[in-house]
């Protein structure tokens, strides 16, 4: 069986390029809170004044929340951070290997030093400090973020770009066009080549997952709370995984590990 990607709970320290956190750009930050608050049990706190909140599981800081700004051209929609051990440096390689630095490099008070930048197919991701989000070692758990999955046209077009960027090792691909890139000698995230059946409307751009102890009951609870399904529960390489979209339409997977039992139903 593969090896699923190193999950994205955090780990001191993290090796460059390591997901270490993730952030939801929305038009409706209240509504979003009731929605992951019910779905995965987080609880949150405000983060900058007016700006964003701050969720937590257990005592383990999750993601960020945050309101588009009214009248912004933008859809709803998760972005992940990778770990860097120099920001700076690493934007100028973002620029260096045909990529874009959208945001920053710029210190983000609790968010330590970052930046937000698009690789040459256009996907949106943000790298920043190792130290920007400490918390507990571990990989993982229910609620928590489990790994993340670049959707492109050619992952095998992007690999060089990542690879340059933060120093990735390629695994063989373990399907046509899907490739698993490795970090301290661990694979931390995958990337996956759609070729035409990639939305063209939506285009190139990560996926976060998120671990549940019940993928199929989980799906029915995004219906529920007025969510989206948008590729059913299906087993694969890295458990059993599904693809959903909040009820702004941001879109993230949940995945019950290899190995895992679901919880009791009913």
């Amino acid at each position: 069986m593969t090896e699923a990607p190193e999950s994205a709970g955090p780990r001191a320290p993290h090796a460059p390029g390591t997901p270490c956190w993730v952030s939801l750009m929305t038009p409706a930050a209240g509504a979003a809170e009731e929605f992951y608050g019910a779905l995965f049990g987080w609880e949150f706190r405000p983060g900058q004044p007016g700006r964003q909140v701050r969720a937590s599981l257990g005592g383990r800081e999750v993601a960020v929340i945050a309101q588009l700004p009214p009248g912004a051209d933008l859809a709803a929609a998760w972005t992940p951070y990778l770990a860097s051990d120099d920001v700076d440096r690493t934007a100028e390689r973002v620029r260096l290997s045909g990529g874009t630095v959208a945001v920053g490099p710029l210190d983000a008070g609790e968010s330590g030093r970052m930046a937000i930048a698009a690789d040459p197919s256009g996907a949106v991701f943000g790298f920043c400090t190792d130290w920007a989000h400490p918390a507990p070692a571990g990989r993982g758990g229910p609620g928590l973020p489990a790994w993340n999955e670049l959707r492109t046209v050619s992952a095998v077009r992007v690999t060089t770009f990542y690879a340059r960027v933060f120093g990735y090792e390629a695994e063989p691909p373990s399907a046509p066009d899907h490739i698993t890139l490795r970090s301290g000698g661990r694979p931390v995230v995958a990337l996956r080549g759609m070729g035409q059946a990639l939305p063209r409307a939506l285009g190139a751009h990560w996926l976060p997952h998120f671990e549940v102890t019940d993928t199929d009951a989980t799906v029915r609870q995004v219906l529920d709370l007025g969510g989206r399904v948008l590729e059913p529960a299906h087993d694969g390489p890295y458990g059993r995984v599904a693809t959903v979209a909040d009820p702004q339409g941001a879109r993230f997977g949940v995945a019950r590990r290899p190995g895992t039992v679901p919880r009791p139903r009913g």
